[in-house]
C-alpha cells in the first residue's frame, strides 16, 4: 500500500476548549491519518471589549425571555429523540 501524502496549509481559530479541527481531503476521511504539526500564534489574541460583552450579555437576556425550549417537558428524553433524527458522521 502506497501512503497517501497531502500537505495542508490552515491558519484556524480554536475551539472554546482549545481544540482544533483541520480538514481532510475527501480521498483521506476513510483512514488513519498521521499529521506533523507546527503551531505558530499569528496575530494577538481576540479579547471582547466591555461594550461587546455587554451586548452579549443583552442578547442573552433576551434569548431568557424568549425562553425558547418552553415546550420541551422533558429535556433528557428531547435530547435522546433530537439524537436518533440525525445519523453520526461515517455511519450512514
Amino acid at each position: 500500500m502506497n501512503p497517501q501524502i497531502s500537505t495542508i496549509t490552515a491558519i484556524l481559530e480554536p475551539d472554546v476548549d482549545g481544540t482544533l479541527h483541520l480538514p481532510l481531503p475527501a480521498e483521506m476521511r476513510s483512514s488513519k491519518v498521521k499529521v506533523t504539526a507546527t503551531l505558530e500564534s499569528v496575530g494577538a489574541p481576540v479579547v471582547a471589549t466591555d461594550s461587546e460583552i455587554k451586548k452579549r450579555l443583552e442578547a442573552l437576556d433576551q434569548l431568557r425571555k424568549l425562553n425558547p425550549f418552553r415546550e420541551i417537558a422533558d429535556p433528557v428524553a428531547w435530547q435522546r429523540e433530537i439524537r436518533k433524527d440525525r445519523p453520526l458522521p461515517g455511519r450512514e
